[in-house]
């Protein structure tokens, strides 16, 4: 069966829910029987081996669960007697028995049926008296591996999240990522490695600390597939919404994949992994989201460890996490000498620029700057994302760099690269073709400046030039006969006392000298000023549009004038027309 027509028999199922169920709910029962039926059938040849092997295991009293891993030959098992063929067959006791055959399965996949929160929907079935109608739609989906392959199951079960994510987009933005998106992060993120990964055998790692439905995951998978057929990558990921974090670890699982490394929980206060690096890493953390919650934690940690911890370089303000997250995959970064990795990750505006010299967001920007670790950033078109159509932006960070982009980062101007689409999701109404993203790639991988029709779509600039010093200009205060006041004790004795309300700051590029500055900037216009070396600080940002920017000179006077007396002669007459 079509990997279409397979997903449209399983959505079918609607039409049982239709009434009793809102639309935006249909996931919730329709994801885990699809994730139920496939293990069904998965199990199906090995289920009698694995039941005598749990009998002889008990009878031995050992612990069962390697030697019934191994009959399985699977990553899970089952040590119920029940399947969903069998449930049809005792109508009155199905929601009982459908419950004790879940209990059956390893704990690892009990986990994803809890998740789920199935139990709640077997009583909302059960009470609707659908229970016994949609078991029996899915005991007749056949999905047994002979007919339907890991890989088309895998597209048939993304196709359903895909279907799920677009019937609730009021909130699929939190946990479902656009898939054009994340084939230009993967693109962007392999691209250089494209010779390493074709070697026979190669086995990398890929982590998504808010991993939401899996999609990253298995489109990366996916395109190392594609590359080499012999590659593995090991995936790791955290979920914190339960739901997204069921689907995710199905996902996985229907696709043949370990799920034990996907963790539920709060990335940023519980850290999944702690001790884990990794080769490769993505991530679309929410946009905005005030981190109050976890605060006590994170400043602990910031506090106690510094830069042992996650959060040495310091702490953006609590109304948007957005930098914990990329912090956080600082963290998880492989030291150079094991080889390094490189991350993609999405971004609103904000990173870029918010906060001035000395704040939490600078010293994290100051932080990735100093130590060399910013590729690229890309600036997305809005409108791409189902919860928003504000600007982001993908940073690509590394501790690898190529020599070529030693000391350097590159900019993109990708707000041009996209096509309208058919129907709009939520927030969403334009997507990146398959031409966007092979453009918006090679304009990565060649690192260089390109220019088209007189608009700049990538520039190179060394890390320095986004840095600056901010240095506090005073001038002295002075006593009604404008004489200045000196001081009379202490570090200020025999010195100027600066007048606060005369108070100044500058902001001077790292590129250039202070004193230089200085002294052609503020001087002419306040002879008395003086720097306080005291106060200065080095401050980064990162201002992405104003690179972009092209200047449009204004049309000549003549013009606007001539417009202006069409518009005010129409209101002459219509003035006019009113007065008769």
């Amino acid at each position: 069966m079509s990997e279409p027509n397979l997903s449209s028999l399983l959505w079918s199922t609607a039409d049982l829910l239709r009434g009793d169920y809102r639309q935006s709910d249909y996931g919730k029962v329709i994801l885990p029987f699809t994730v139920l039926r496939r293990l069904d059938c998965v199990l199906q040849k090995t289920k009698p081996a694995v039941l005598a092997e749990l009998a002889a295991r008990t009878r031995a009293k050992v612990n069962p669960e390697p030697f019934l891993l191994r009959k399985s030959g699977q990553h899970f098992y089952n040590t119920s007697p029940l399947d969903l063929k069998k449930l049809l067959g005792d109508q009155d006791h199905i929601g009982e028995n459908l419950r004790a055959y879940i209990d059956g399965f390893s704990p690892a996949v009990r986990d994803i049926f809890v998740s789920f929160d199935f139990d709640t929907q077997i009583d909302r079935l059960a009470k609707a008296k659908l229970l016994y109608l949609v078991t029996e739609k899915f005991a007749n989906a056949d999905l047994h591996p002979d007919r339907v392959s890991n890989a088309q199951m895998g597209l048939v079960f993304e196709e359903l999240i895909r279907k799920f994510a677009e019937i609730s987009n009021e909130t699929a933005g939190e946990h479902f990522t656009p898939r054009e998106v994340i084939r230009l992060m993967v693109n962007l993120l392999f691209v250089e490695d494209d010779q390493a990964l074709t070697k026979p055998g190669i086995v990398r790692s890929l982590y998504d600390p808010t991993a939401g439905t899996g999609g990253m995951l298995s489109v990366a998978g996916e395109h190392l597939a594609t590359l080499n057929p012999d590659a593995r990558l090991v995936m790791f990921g955290q979920e914190l919404n339960p739901e997204s974090y069921a689907i995710c670890k199905a996902d996985m699982l229907i696709k043949g994949q370990d799920i034990a490394n996907i963790k539920f929980g709060n990335t940023l206060s519980a850290d999944g992994l702690p001790s884990q690096r990794f080769d490769y890493m993505l991530s679309n953390p929410p946009f905005g989201v005030e981190w109050k919650k976890v605060e006590r934690e994170i400043r602990k940690e910031h506090e106690e460890r510094g830069f042992d911890g996650r959060f040495g370089p310091g702490l953006p303000r609590v109304s948007d996490g957005s930098l914990l997250f990329l912090l956080h995959l600082l963290s998880k970064m492989r030291p150079q000498q094991d080889g390094g990795s490189r991350f993609g990750i999405v971004l609103n505006g904000s990173p870029l620029f918010t906060g001035g010299a000395g704040s939490g967001e600078s010293e994290i920007r100051r932080y990735v700057l100093e130590n060399d670790l910013l590729e690229a950033i890309v600036g997305l078109p809005t409108d791409m994302f189902y919860n928003t159509g504000i600007a982001t932006y993908v940073w690509i960070v590394s501790n690898r760099k190529p020599t070529s982009r030693k000391g350097k980062v590159q900019l993109i101007d990708a707000s041009s690269f996209w096509q309208k689409m058919k129907k709009s999701l939520g927030s969403k109404r334009r997507e990146l073709g398959e031409q966007h993203i092979e453009d918006i790639t090679r304009l990565f991988g060649a690192g260089e400046e390109v220019t088209r029709d007189g608009v700049p779509i990538s520039r190179i600039f060394p890390n320095e030039a986004f840095g600056y010093r901010t240095i506090t200009v005073e001038r002295p205060e002075r006593d009604a006969q404008g004489k200045v006041v000196v001081g009379a004790k202490g570090k200020q004795k025999g010195k100027p006392v600066p007048d606060a309300s005369l108070r100044d700051t500058e902001n001077v590029p790292l590129t250039e000298d202070v004193q230089a500055y200085f002294r052609r900037e503020v001087l002419p216009h306040a002879p008395d000023a003086w720097i306080d070396e005291e106060k200065t600080k080095v401050g980064y940002e990162i201002p992405f549009n104003r690179h972009f920017y092209v200047w449009k000179p204004p049309r000549p006077l003549a013009v606007i004038d001539a417009e202006l007396k069409v518009v005010t002669d129409r209101i002459v007459q219509m003035i006019h027309g009113l007065s008769q």
